[in-house]
């Protein structure tokens, strides 16, 4: 049978992390997370499970993801958030392909609840992603969502289930990210050169609230749906702002 490594990178996730471990308890062979010195309870939580605990400073979500899966026991890794677990379905798609002889490329759509609300539409989900690899054939590449760069040319299959993603407990938590993301995609768009119009500035916002609310069915994930679209909106409008800002202290 293969053998799986499951790779979690941490910072400060206590109110998630347990979570996560429970739910790859029938699936892992080898457990890994790199932790970048949390100040909480991390640690202890995940000390409580029979993980390799590494602390290790944060070099960014690439670099730290393609850390983390040097130091896996296996080459064939499962990479998760701490955020994220595995609903029972997709444990269940897991250990069947666990039982053939051997792995390939897997993927898995991610279902994710906001604020007590799990989210169908709004643009995040499927929201499907490729979380089963052989880490001798991918990288991490990217500065703010990391994307997994694979050397192969076969494709990726898709896994019965879902990934459970809990993403923001409150709206403050949301409107902190949209700072912090904001922040490191204008500056990336900055470093590449990138200029952008009052016009546009402010035409996007609208524009990607009209896509996410009515063409991406927002809307019928209500009050939720709503206010989702709403600060995805008001994201693409700050990262411009930011953009422009840095433009004019050149």
């Amino acid at each position: 049978m293969p053998q799986l490594s499951v790779v979690i990178i941490t910072f400060n996730e206590e109110k998630n992390i347990g979570r996560c471990l429970e739910s790859i308890q029938d699936i892992a062979d080898d457990v890994v997370v790199v932790d970048s010195f949390s100040t909480d309870t991390t640690e202890s939580i995940c000390k409580k499970y029979n993980v390799n605990f590494i602390q290790h400073n944060w070099e960014g979500y690439s670099d730290t993801k393609n850390f983390a899966n040097a130091q896996a026991k296996f080459d064939w890794v499962l990479s998760l958030d701490a955020d994220e677990a595995l609903s029972e379905d997709l444990k269940r798609s897991i250990i069947k392909i666990k039982e053939e002889k051997e792995l390939k490329t897997y993927k898995f759509n991610r279902l994710t609840n906001y604020c007590g609300s799990w989210i169908n539409h709004c643009g995040w989900y499927p929201d499907t992603k490729i979380r089963i690899f052989d880490r001798r054939m991918t990288k991490w590449e990217g500065i703010i969502h990391e994307k997994l760069m694979i050397n192969s040319k076969q494709d990726a299959i898709l896994l019965n289930g879902d990934c459970l993603h809990y993403s923001y407990y409150s709206l403050e938590q949301h409107y902190q990210q949209t700072e912090k993301f904001s922040t490191l995609a204008a500056q990336n768009m900055f470093e590449k050169g990138k200029k952008v119009s009052p016009l546009k500035m402010w035409m996007s916002p609208v524009v990607k609230f009209l896509s996410d609310y009515f063409l991406k069915l927002g809307f019928l994930d209500g009050a939720a749906g709503f206010t989702i679209c709403r600060i995805s909106a008001y994201t693409s409008f700050l990262k411009y702002k930011k953009l422009r800002k840095l433009n004019f202290k050149k």
